[in-house]
């Protein structure tokens, strides 16, 4: 366990005293032990072929056995998967020890709330309508333990915001836990009908094309990361500024997004326009990217043809969509006086007054050769003081409440040290407003 904070050790070893307790059985409760060495086989075979062949997890077993098992036999289900499955990272056995205890904890507990809401007389009865609410219950309470308990490690091994953490955990996997959920409630009715264990394995087959589907969007997925990241670096090697600064322009336009209420596919398009902003320097000489002193009028004419050229550069990239659009159009200005177009107001893409907010408040949080970082406080006081000129009022004020809530943490490169800033304690509320 070394590298690892002593808080996140101690947390480790509190949530397995917790998965031990979870797993000891009441005097009163029979172990069905065919039933938990079947699921168990079940899930430690399907667990390894879902994370070798898929990077996919397996949770429809687990959820049938909190269908279908007392609580602390239900929590023996994925023990074995869990204590030996695949890990690529160290520290193995603190890993393997780590996913076991909370799987332990999330079944245990998913399976306690179906019991309390008369779930398992609907399973036994075969009355799937009846069931659904008991199931959906079951769900939600794993997704949260699992929510809770990954944001709580993370937030103490890397320091993250616990809050945004287990927000953030609990959204992402509703959805694909809820088809899991659907999933084990099918093979718990199967198995206790007059087909029995047999009929239940049925389900695992359209789970089986359902994970290759899936695998196909991850490996298309990670082809766009690809690209993306083979453009970031040929413009980092060519302007060392931007080293980092994309990254951190792509983070801060997600949490504008985000704080907006944008879905989460508009979240991540306006990610890689954050990322993208800047590629048309590949077309600007170097000699003027990395000029130490003041540019003349004709270089300063040369560096604002990059949007068009990043227009340019992106235009084969079809799974851009509407980030090509910022990258043009991310140095207009709301009140007309912008480049390359001069659009005034709405004219101006959403996405593009998005990342032009995210720009100039990473522009002015980093150290250039012509001027020091500013103070985040201060960062955002420029911004709500040129809100409604340059900048769009909404994009800015997103910025600022998501800030002031969760702070400024952004993404460290290899190449550069950055210290994260917590919230500020206050934020103005008005442009031109002074502490």
């Amino acid at each position: 366990m070394e590298g690892i904070p002593a808080r996140a050790r101690a947390y480790v070893v509190c949530v397995v005293l917790g998965a031990l307790l979870c797993l000891a059985p009441l005097p009163s409760v029979r172990v069905p032990w065919g039933a938990v060495l079947l699921l168990a086989a079940l899930y430690a075979g399907g667990e390894r072929i879902a994370r070798r062949r898929f990077a996919g997890t397996f949770y429809p077993v687990l959820l049938a056995g909190a269908f279908l098992l007392p609580p602390s036999a239900a929590a023996l289900v994925p023990l074995p998967g869990a204590l030996f499955s695949l890990v690529e990272q160290r520290p193995f056995l603190l890993r393997r020890i780590w996913r076991a205890a909370h799987l332990v904890i999330g079944v245990w507990a998913a399976s306690r709330v179906h019991r309390a809401l008369d779930g398992q007389d609907a399973v036994e009865a075969s009355d799937v309508p009846y069931a659904l609410l008991p199931a959906g219950a079951a769900v939600l309470v794993f997704c949260l333990v699992f929510a809770v308990l990954d944001g709580g490690i993370l937030a103490l091994a890397e320091g993250l915001p616990p809050r945004r953490c287990r927000r953030g955990l609990f959204r992402r996997s509703l959805a694909p836990v809820g088809v899991h959920g659907l999933a084990g409630l099918m093979m718990a009715v199967l198995w206790r009908s007059p087909y029995g264990p047999v009929a239940a394995l049925l389900v695992l087959f359209p789970m089986g094309v359902s994970w290759w589907v899936f695998a196909q969007y991850h490996r298309e997925r990670a082809a766009h990361q690809a690209t993306i990241r083979a453009l970031v670096q040929a413009v980092d090697i060519k302007d060392g500024y931007t080293r980092g600064h994309s990254e951190r322009v792509g983070q801060a336009s997600m949490l504008i997004a985000r704080e907006l209420g944008m879905d989460e596919g508009r979240v991540e398009v306006l990610r890689f326009a954050g990322i993208l902003h800047d590629v048309g320097k590949l077309g600007v000489p170097t000699r003027l990217l990395r000029k130490n002193g003041p540019l003349t009028p004709e270089e300063r004419r040369v560096i604002e043809l990059h949007p068009e050229y990043g227009h340019e550069i992106t235009r084969g990239i079809s799974f851009l969509g509407e980030a090509r659009s910022a990258i043009l159009h991310h140095h207009e200005r709301i009140d007309g006086s912008g480049y390359p177009y001069g659009l005034v107001g709405s004219q101006i893409p959403e996405c593009a007054r998005v990342v032009a907010v995210a720009d100039a408040f990473d522009a002015m949080t980093s150290t250039r050769s012509y001027s020091r970082a500013r103070p985040v406080e201060v960062a955002l006081e420029e911004l709500q003081r040129c809100a409604g000129a340059q900048f769009d009022p909404r994009m800015v004020t997103a910025l600022v409440r998501v800030i002031a809530r969760d702070g400024w943490h952004p993404v460290v490169t290899a190449e550069e040290t950055r210290p994260t800033v917590p919230p500020p304690t206050q934020v103005p509320d008005r442009p031109g407003a002074r502490r």
